[in-house]
């Protein structure tokens, strides 16, 4: 037993900042809407190739593109939109948005008003998603690394 009790009082004093909430920050936790986990509800949206992304030229597309891209800023505006981005290579996934709004029929009535989706460019897929209220911050820090605007 006298052998044991060193060992047990290390364990205690690995663990107990783990359990620990001395970093809790009760003020950003309400700014972020966070749950007692630091976590949310979101709404993502996966952006895929739409069925008649090849109906249109090269010049068209990028008149879509330049709209998608003004829609995006509009949501950001907004704060509907915490954060967008595509993925890279040359599949059907495009890339993905992160709503906060209060529902799923709220983000399909943004994303109905992209003019990529309009066009039928990008089709999406929406899901409700739990994830870190953390997310929040990314657009106030993104506007203080960003050099260029899209």
């Amino acid at each position: 037993m006298k052998k044991t009790f060193p060992f047990f009082i290390l364990l205690i004093g690995l663990f107990t900042p783990a359990f620990g909430q001395d970093k809790y920050d009760e003020e950003l936790a309400k700014k972020y809407q966070a749950d007692d986990y630091g976590m949310r509800k979101y709404v993502m949206a996966f952006l895929k190739s739409g069925p008649d992304v090849e109906h249109y030229s090269e010049e068209e597309r990028a008149k879509i593109q330049q709209g998608h891209m003004e829609h995006i800023g509009k949501m950001a505006t907004e704060k509907k939109l915490v954060l967008a981005g595509p993925f890279f290579g040359e599949g059907t996934l495009r890339g993905i948005f992160i709503f906060d709004v209060a529902d799923i029929n709220e983000a399909e009535k943004l994303t109905a008003e992209d003019p990529a989706v309009k066009a039928g460019v990008l089709k999406m897929e929406l899901v409700e998603w739990y994830g870190s209220a953390a997310l929040m911050a990314i657009p106030e820090i993104h506007e203080k690394i960003q050099k260029i605007d899209f």
